[in-house]
């Protein structure tokens, strides 16, 4: 009876959800977009192009590795913790522990071949297999457990992962990939507890023992590895078996270092990493005190010590000579550090250090010290090799201010070896808060993500701070790319998944999602509706240029209009942009920096800024004109509503409210408080009449909260009008009717207000009464008003705390209220599918539930519990044209839920259970840099892979696949009579091995033969000239005689 006698009062005579039966409203996750939680580690592959990200667990879900690969490419995977029943027997112990203990979070990533490594802080190592489709990402192909793991080293080429633990001092254990199990006969125990001293043996100390710091193949020679420890390093050498060279520091009394404190003691600054130079000509260990310090790998003496600021902070000051390294700001810890080097020489290197700064630098950033082509080893002097280090010069690669490196990733250009550091592009910036930072190598810029990486990744490149929707259509969608002076994308590889065609309705609007970020950068793109997206570039403009400041820029409201693509966006300090899809008629020839802002503000008035445009941009949004608050301004602008006919409203929280005629442009309305347009019901009139005007306290204030644009016939019209209707924080809806002027403008004039409920307005949906069709102000609808059409509407509007619909201006209508939860947004959307295009009232509430209600009675039609939601977040929800509701997991994770799923009876999964395609089969790896013909003709014996495979796994581990391949190709090549052996015989591995081993010694014994005639050769040109010298010296002495005598 209550549903009837509300669609009586409501004034709406058909069952505009007739066609919803039970069932249809129903939710699913379509699709996430951004990172679960705070991002923890990253790694990037160049041959396949793919970046790898690791978050740590939260109260937002698990720790999860997203891989990106180009546009829209990505697979999550989700570590699941070993379980077993000890540690279910020990989970009672440790659960006292739990709360000081860390979250679990993924530690380290890395590329290795085809597949990706990951250690989390729980010490499980796990092995990913990129080549696979399947959809269940929750299963490594392999994984182990081990101790507390300290650190972890790779090498694309190897199959093997060196993992160092913390336990005995440090000890070193390898895993085999190739078998997926750890090496059975392999352990490097702690060299640092057992450095020989000068009369043998060092004793123990009574501190703490050493702890492993750093791990690193030689970049050539994979036959050694630097073993570094808090007190020192070590070169450990496979072929060996043992440490050929130790490193420790140490600073002697009067020696500043890199701090300048206690000069008058010798020290031992504790080594925090350690690294190779890219041709293993040098070590490079790091330390506490700011300490960077190069090693001779020979003979493992110091060439230079330095920080950041100064050079040969470990030379003592000569007695009686003035000190020259007075005492400086603290300087920051020292973060990781990269040798990088050039792709054409690799001996012209540079560094790029994280930390190190004093405190009160005010460039802060990423440090990047060119110390140019390094000097020839053989030739140099000492002093020569020690000057090299001082630098050709330092450049800062300035970070956000406030905020500090935690970590980065270079991008190579295509070598994945050298430590990831040859020939880098650009390099991403973790910083401490949890966002990204893309900057340019080496030069610092900043590098816009927008259709350089995956949208998700922009989630966190900055932070966002505000998003909507809107329904545009395929056809205009299709036509908005923009075109913008760009490098290449920084992520070109993997391939999508097939997708199903989206329903016909669905594939022809498009939800275009619009998102605004904390550097004033707004981006929009196509969420898609797990479908192929024909669009998948991203749009972009820069809110801070187009206000011509970049200091305190933050969006607090978005619109666009669906048919025309023109956006506005309104900010915290109370000034609305607009801009408009066209060219760029200063292209090329703007500079950098934006025009000045005028000095002069313009309250309630506009300000052209076509000039403000991105230099870069050629076809795209550019900036249109700017409007600022009427005074006293300062305001935040609370909500912005852009129509297809080309007006914009914007309301403030000071409570002014303006009406922009894009034509001229042009200011229609203004109004500087909510007085102005709102005002008083007549219900409250009357009952302010009766109550004698009297009030119980001072009066909230009133702000605009809502507004939209509309056609329809008002209540006592005739004739249909366009209509602005804007609901405010108490309740209140006023209905402002726009006019033809005389001057071919527009006006606007108040109508009247209606009271609905006393809380926010979240929701105004202007509703044809006949077909439940939005009653929007598009151009088909204005032009019908000319043709004297007129639309019967009703307004739907959702307040916090009831739904009320009623025609506008001033009619009472019908309503119904939320009794137990506040309501945070609100539409009135299309079912998708139904025949009859039904329609339904969806409210989504503080409690985490979605709620359907039939129009117009209100009548509940079904309710679906979200759990998934951030319970704090709610309020920033939206909810699409199509029934689709955009909100928020966690701070920086979006998820796209439809709210009908069940009207086509649940959907097939889009790309029959197979993800995205990582690999590229045909992309192989690059041949692994080697030791030089100098370096082997010294003495460095050569290492391959399959000598250092025999060395760790011994003889007894089967050929690795690597190995069974390589032996493929040496018997084709056999066959073909390419190389030795009988032609057509099958060679067994041992064989094959023997055979390579035997013609390896046969290669160094005629190497050695040459050698021994080359100085057989040498002796005996040197006797002869010998021989020479003497012959003529005794002539001479003869021919001085005989001239005597004669």
């Amino acid at each position: 009876m209550a549903s009837f006698l509300r669609a009586r009062q409501a004034g709406v005579q058909n069952d505009l959800s007739s066609a919803i039966t039970p069932g249809m409203f129903a939710a699913e996750v379509l699709a996430r977009y951004g990172i679960n939680s705070q991002i923890s580690s990253l790694a990037y592959d160049p041959v396949q192009s793919l970046l790898a990200v690791g978050t740590a667990a939260s109260q937002y879900g698990p720790p999860k590795i997203y891989v990106f690969g180009a546009q829209r490419v990505v697979r999550t995977f989700t570590p699941q913790s070993s379980t077993s029943s000890s540690a279910a027997a020990a989970a009672a112990t440790t659960s006292l522990l739990a709360s000081t203990q860390p979250p679990p979070a993924i530690r380290h990533l890395a590329f290795v071949a085809n597949r990706l490594i990951s250690v989390d802080s729980r010490n499980q190592l796990a092995v990913w297999d990129l080549q696979s489709q399947v959809a269940d990402d929750t299963k490594p192909a392999a994984r182990t457990t081990y101790g507390r793991v300290a650190c972890v080293t790779t090498d694309p080429g190897l199959d093997w992962v060196f993992v160092g633990l913390q336990q005995s001092g440090g000890e070193v254990f390898a895993y085999d990939l190739d078998r997926e199990r750890p090496a059975a006969g392999f352990r490097l125990p702690c060299f640092w507890s057992a450095r020989p001293g000068p009369g043998g043996a060092r004793p123990a100390g009574l501190g703490l023992g050493p702890s492993l710091v750093a791990l690193k193949l030689h970049p050539r020679d994979i036959g050694k590895m630097l073993i570094a420890y808090d007190k020192g390093a070590v070169i450990y050498s496979f072929k060996q078996n043992t440490v050929e060279r130790w490193f420790e520091y140490v600073l002697p009394a009067g020696a500043p270092g890199g701090d300048g404190l206690s000069v008058d003691k010798e020290r031992r600054p504790k080594l925090v990493q350690a690294t190779w130079h890219p041709t293993g000509t040098f070590v490079l260990t790091a330390h506490e005190d700011g300490s960077l310090v190069f090693w001779d790998p020979k003979d493992g003496r110091v060439v230079a010590a330095r920080t950041l600021y100064r050079t040969r902070v470990n030379e003592a000051a000569k007695p009686g000579a003035a000190a020259t390294h007075a005492p400086h700001a603290p300087l920051a810890p020292l973060g990781p550090i990269k040798w990088c080097c050039k792709a054409s020489n690799p001996d012209d290197t540079a560094l790029l250090i994280a930390g190190g700064q004093a405190a009160d630098d005010p460039d802060q950033g990423l440090t990047f010290l060119d110390l140019g082509p390094t000097p020839i080893y053989a030739t140099s002097s000492w002093e020569i090799l020690t000057n090299h280090f001082e630098a050709k010069q330092r450049l800062t690669l300035p970070l956000p201010p406030g905020a500090q490196a935690a970590d980065y990733c270079l991008v190579p250009r295509s070598s994945p070896f050298y430590d990831g550091a040859q020939d880098p592009i650009a390099v991403l910036v973790l910083l401490t808060s949890g966002e990204l930072l893309t900057l340019s190598f080496p030069s610092g810029y900043p590098i816009t993500p927008t259709n350089m990486l995956h949208p998700s990744l922009s989630f966190v490149h900055p932070f966002v701070h505000k998003v909507n929707v809107c329904a545009m259509s395929r056809e205009r969608w299709l036509s908005f790319v923009e075109t913008r002076n760009k490098g290449d994308p920084i992520l070109q590889g993997g391939g999508p998944a097939p997708r199903r065609r989206a329903a016909p309705g669905r594939r022809e609007q498009r939800n275009i999602v619009q998102v605004a970020h904390a550097d004033g950068t707004v981006r929009v793109w196509d969420l898609g509706f797990d479908d192929d997206i024909e669009n998948p570039h991203q749009l972009q403009v820069d809110v801070a240029r187009a206000l011509g400041r970049f200091e305190d820029v933050s969006v607090t409201s978005l619109a666009m209009a669906p048919a025309t693509g023109e956006m506005a966006a309104g900010t915290a300090k109370g000034e609305l942009v607009v801009w408009r899809w066209g060219p760029n008629r200063l292209y090329g020839q703007a500079g950098d920096e934006p025009p000045p802002a005028a000095e002069e503000k313009k309250p309630g008035g506009l300000t052209g800024i076509a000039d403000r445009a991105e230099p870069s941009l050629k076809d795209g949004l550019q900036p249109l004109v700017l409007y600022e608050a009427p005074a006293p301004g300062g305001a935040a602008a609370s909500v912005v509503a852009v129509s297809d006919v080309g007006f914009v409203a914007v309301g403030f929280e000071s409570g002014a409210l303006a009406i922009l005629d894009l034509r001229g442009p042009s200011v229609m309305f203004q109004a500087a408080t909510a007085a102005e347009f709102a005002g008083k019901s007549k219900e409250e009139k009357r009952s302010s009449f009766l109550r004698g005007g009297s009030s119980k306290g001072p009066a909230a204030k009133e702000f605009p909260t809502a507004i939209e644009f509309g056609v329809l016939t008002l209540d006592g019209d005739g004739y249909s009008s366009i209509a602005c209707f804007v609901g405010t924080n108490l309740g209140h809806v006023a209905t402002l009717k726009i006019l033809p002027s005389g001057a071919g403008g527009y006006t606007a004039q108040p109508a009247g207000v209606a009271k609905c409920g006393g809380d926010k307005v979240v929701a105004i949906c202007p509703v044809n009464a006949d077909t439940g069709k939005p009653a929007l102000a598009t151009g088909l609808a204005v032009a019908g008003l000319r043709e004297g059409r007129q639309v019967h509407g009703v307004l739907v509007v959702a307040t916090q705390t009831e739904a009320r619909i009623f025609k506008p201006a001033t009619a009472k209508g019908a309503s119904r209220s939320f009794d137990d939860q506040l309501c945070d947004t609100a539409r009135v959307v299309e079912v998708p599918g139904s025949a009859s295009g039904a329609t339904a009232l969806v409210a989504v509430f503080g409690d985490r539930t979605a709620r359907a209600y039939a129009l117009p009675s209100l009548k509940e039609l079904g309710r679906v519990s979200l759990p998934i939601l951030d319970a704090a977040r709610t309020t920033a929800a939206v909810l699409s044209p199509a029934g689709d509701l955009l909100a928020w997991t966690g701070p920086s994770e979006l998820a796209v839920l439809p709210l009908w799923s069940g009207a086509n009876g649940g959907r097939p999964p889009a790309s029959g259970g197979l993800a995205d395609e990582l690999i590229n089969p045909e992309l192989t790896l690059p041949p692994r840099p080697t030791i030089s013909n100098l370096q082997w003709m010294t003495g460095t014996q050569y290492i391959s892979p399959t000598d250092l495979d025999l060395l760790i796994g011994g003889e007894d581990r089967p050929p690795s696949k690597r190995m069974l391949a390589a032996a493929a190709a040496e018997r084709r090549g056999v066959q073909q009579g390419q190389g030795p052996g009988p032609a057509g015989q099958q060679e067994g591995w041992g064989s094959y091995l023997g055979r390579q081993i035997q013609e390896r010694a046969e290669r160094l014994t005629m190497v050695d033969d040459a050698m021994s005639k080359l100085q057989e050769t040498s002796q005996g040109w040197a006797d002869e000239v010998n021989k020479f010298v003497k012959k003529q010296k005794r002539d001479a002495v003869l021919g001085s005689v005989k001239k005597g005598l004669f």
